[in-house]
């Protein structure tokens, strides 16, 4: 499906990613409407006067936790990207109830909707938290792509699709360790929960091509991984604050060392593309004509941050920072 002449609902499309994918399609991709599904008014507000004040675009107040108003805009819509998500360890966390309310019943609100509406397409956003979680946001995020998946069941000769997108960390949205250190080294210190951790990283415009190639080629069922480097936490003090005082805090409940993208046992199902992994759904129903190029993974693969082939120097972590705008 291409996204020209398209209706595109985004929840939480207020967010980091949100904007640019709002940024991406509006310029590349020439889509009849794109619906931008929040619950913050203010955040709405300012997108808008902040230069999102294409004809094209649709600001809708509302929240993942009411189904009501999800089947409301989704009237129409050709294609959902599910994008709100509590995602802030801690908070989650410490207000697990929010958590499950928001990514898990939320999710479940967006599938709902989407059947009712005869959505053509729907695409999850996902984390490498959902792998072998040992936290709540990730474990929320592990049980809606199980939804996700399964949900293919539900639809049946209705049409509607779903798969999910997983991917890492990524370098400089909201909330991310980059405009911590930034702030941090001002005053002459960085704080380090563990020397040792390793992390994957993407950029915002790499998140958002990935997750428009798996709206482009999906079949419905498939939980996407992009090939994306690993970096060294301390690879990244180094190149923001080098010479600064490093003050060590310990590892933060729910914290991993490293972070896994794809489990020995995932990769079972999954197969090997140039540019990406796909984690295939094992249920009799599930076809696809996509991944009959993709090659098996050996038996005892697994896609980990410290076991990833591909990392992130300090030289190339500085050139992704310059890309962000980052004065170092």
């Amino acid at each position: 499906m291409q996204l020209e002449g398209k209706s595109i609902l985004v929840t939480g499309g207020t967010g980091s990613f949100g904007k640019q994918f709002v940024r991406t399609v509006l310029e590349r991709h020439q889509p009849r409407k794109v619906i931008i599904f929040s619950r913050d008014e203010l955040k709405q507000h300012e997108m808008l006067t902040g230069g999102f004040d294409d004809i094209r675009l649709r600001y809708f107040i509302g929240d993942v936790r009411d189904v009501e108003r999800l089947r409301r805009a989704m009237d129409g819509v050709d294609v959902v990207v599910h994008a709100a998500a509590l995602k802030q360890v801690p908070a989650c966390e410490y207000n697990p109830m929010e958590a499950i309310m928001t990514n898990i019943m939320g999710g479940k609100n967006v599938i709902d909707a989407a059947l009712d509406a005869k959505v053509g397409r729907v695409i999850a956003l996902s984390t490498d938290k959902a792998v072998n979680p040992v936290n709540l946001y990730g474990a929320t995020k592990l049980a809606a792509e199980k939804l996700f998946v399964q949900s293919n069941a539900y639809a049946g000769a209705n049409g509607t699709r779903f798969s999910c997108v997983r991917y890492g960390n990524v370098i400089g949205s909201r909330g991310s360790v980059i405009p911590l250190f930034l702030k941090q080294r001002e005053e002459g210190y960085v704080t380090v929960t563990d020397r040792r951790m390793t992390r994957f990283w993407i950029t915002l415009e790499q998140g958002v091509d990935f997750v428009i190639r798996c709206i482009e080629t999906m079949r419905g069922g498939e939980v996407f991984i992009p090939k994306i480097p690993s970096m060294q936490m301390m690879d990244l003090v180094e190149v923001i604050a080098p010479g600064v005082e490093v003050r060590d805090i310990g590892i933060r409940p729910g914290e991993k060392l490293h972070e896994a993208l794809i489990s020995e046992d995932e990769a079972r199902q999954a197969v090997e593309l140039e540019t990406m992994y796909v984690v295939q759904p094992a249920h009799a129903w599930w076809t696809t004509d996509v991944i009959a190029e993709g090659k098996p993974l050996p038996a005892d693969f697994r896609y980990t941050s410290d076991s990833n082939t591909d990392w992130l120097t300090p030289d190339r972590l500085r050139d992704f920072i310059h890309g962000l705008g980052v004065t170092l």
